[in-house]
């Protein structure tokens, strides 16, 4: 082994530089991983643990909403805006339904105003609770994931009651919402915001005061109030920099004119910041429930708007139910071959060439009636108490009339297809409407060109604007705050990818 002289000369500042020098290495984090909270891609630039570069990719999980809204009528897009931010699927379709009521220019009835705020402060709950504990979870805290499910889970239970699902809810309608609230809902409701402040007491226990919490939260990913308001920030991430907007108070929609409630905002900007502002929210979207049930008036739930107003399901029972045994016949001397019917039927039950009349395979028939709503020629006849009868006796049959009941039926159904299908034409024009969902601004840009479908929709989407300040938020600092900013703006993939 080479001895080293005791009298060699010591190495210079830059021999020793050049010895240790290290170089930068490039690193993917994402799609698919778990803190990213979606397909979101970061493309990093480190040297060591610290963040030179952070560039985002989105785009994993483009599904069109844009585009397919365009090629459906106002009311049929409405269950594409549950598909957005499928965390707070009912504040989307708030957001969506007052953008068309604009449009057309009507005027919901109060109850419903004070309904759609309830519940949209119900998704708020059940947003930020999900935040609350996939943000801790990243972090490393995983008792607080187990206590806010158990909180999320009683308002995804109260959805069950009001509308039957629990994710994607369709509940509001244009004009005002679809079914009226039960006294068993009420009460459970109540019941909830009785406890919940309790609730939140405990998720600060564990947290707000944690030692460990702090040292990840504070400091981290700071953005001041001029830079957020630069970077388009909104909502919650926008308050956490000490900028009290809210679209709620600037703005209001529904029935926020008529509560009282507080817009939390931080101080620094950082991470906790934005932790403690989601938490405040949380309690004052319990005090807006409360007061919305307290204040709850009477009357109707929907808009007087022939035009989006569908027919109770009951009224169609008669010619829809599959309990009812109707058989369905194509009178072959009315009969185009047009293949409208032949295109609809579920169950491929019609068959028959072009331009020649068609027939229905009668055992494959399910009576759903959509060929009969397709028609354009009415030439489809309803026979009650006809299946299983022979094709000869159908068309006997088919010569008498309809029943009272059925006719109705019916027509219902058929005014039902139209609404959906066709859709109320609007006056050409554009306009931009904008709500505040738990994750900020949402907004909708409507172009008309005067048909039942918008010629342009577009949608303004919080998590889309906040994914793009991740550079500004990462750079700098170390890759596991990384995790933490992420987690601290909120993002779901689904309305960043529309």
């Amino acid at each position: 082994m080479e001895r080293i002289s005791s009298n060699q000369p010591p190495l210079s500042e830059a021999r020793i530089a050049a010895e240790l020098k290290t170089r930068e290495i490039t690193l993917n984090m994402g799609p698919q991983h778990p803190a990213t909270h979606g397909v979101l891609r970061l493309v990093l630039e480190l040297d060591g643990e610290t963040v030179v570069k952070c560039t985002p990719y989105v785009g994993y999980l483009h599904r069109g909403i844009e585009k397919l809204g365009e090629n459906l009528t106002y009311l049929a897009a409405l269950p594409l805006t549950d598909r957005l931010d499928y965390v707070s699927a009912m504040n989307n379709n708030i957001g969506y339904v007052n953008a068309v009521e604009r449009l057309f220019g009507i005027e919901v009835p109060e109850r419903a105003k004070f309904i759609r705020t309830m519940v949209a402060e119900m998704g708020r709950i059940s947003n930020h609770l999900l935040w609350l504990g996939t943000h801790a979870l990243d972090i490393g805290a995983i008792t607080p994931f187990l206590y806010v499910f158990r909180e999320r889970e009683w308002i995804m239970d109260l959805f069950e009651e009001l509308c039957g699902a629990r994710l994607t809810l369709s509940y509001p309608r244009i004009g005002g919402v679809r079914n009226d609230l039960s006294q068993k809902f009420i009460d459970s409701l109540y019941e909830f915001t009785e406890k919940f402040p309790s609730r939140v007491d405990e998720y600060e226990t564990l947290l707000t005061e944690n030692r460990i919490w702090l040292k990840r939260t504070k400091g981290i990913g700071v953005i001041s109030a001029e830079e957020a308001i630069n970077l388009g920030f909104s909502g919650p991430t926008l308050r956490g920099s000490n900028v009290k907007y809210d679209v709620r108070k600037h703005a209001p929609y529904d029935a926020y004119d008529k509560v009282e409630f507080e817009v939390p905002v931080g101080f620094n900007g950082d991470v906790f910041d934005r932790y403690m502002v989601r938490i405040k929210e949380m309690r004052q979207a319990n005090r807006i429930i409360r007061q919305c049930i307290e204040k709850l008036p009477k009357g109707p739930i929907m808009a007087d708007a022939p035009e989006f107003t569908l027919q109770p399901k009951d009224e169609m029972m008669p010619v829809t139910h599959p309990a009812i045994e109707h058989a369905f016949y194509i009178d072959e001397k009315v009969c185009k071959g047009c293949g409208m019917c032949l295109r609809a039927c579920p169950a491929k039950a019609i068959f028959g060439e072009k331009k020649q009349p068609h027939k229905i395979r009668q055992e494959l028939c399910v009576a759903c009636a959509t060929c009969y709503a397709t028609c354009p020629f009415k030439n489809i006849r309803i026979i009650p108490g006809g299946k299983g009868l022979s094709e000869e006796r159908l068309k006997e049959l088919a010569e008498s009339p309809i029943p009272e009941e059925i006719a109705k039926a019916a027509e219902h159904l058929v005014k039902q297809f139209t609404i959906i299908r066709r859709g109320p034409r609007v006056p050409e024009g554009e306009l931009y409407v904008a709500t505040e969902v738990p994750k900020g601004e949402l907004g909708f840009y409507f172009v008309s060109d005067g048909r039942g479908r918008p010629y342009r929709m577009r949608i303004r989407a919080p998590s889309y604007v906040h994914a793009m300040a991740l550079p500004r938020l990462c750079e700098g600092g170390l890759v596991a705050d990384i995790i933490s900013n992420i987690g601290s703006i909120d993002i779901v993939l689904g309305e960043c990818d529309r």
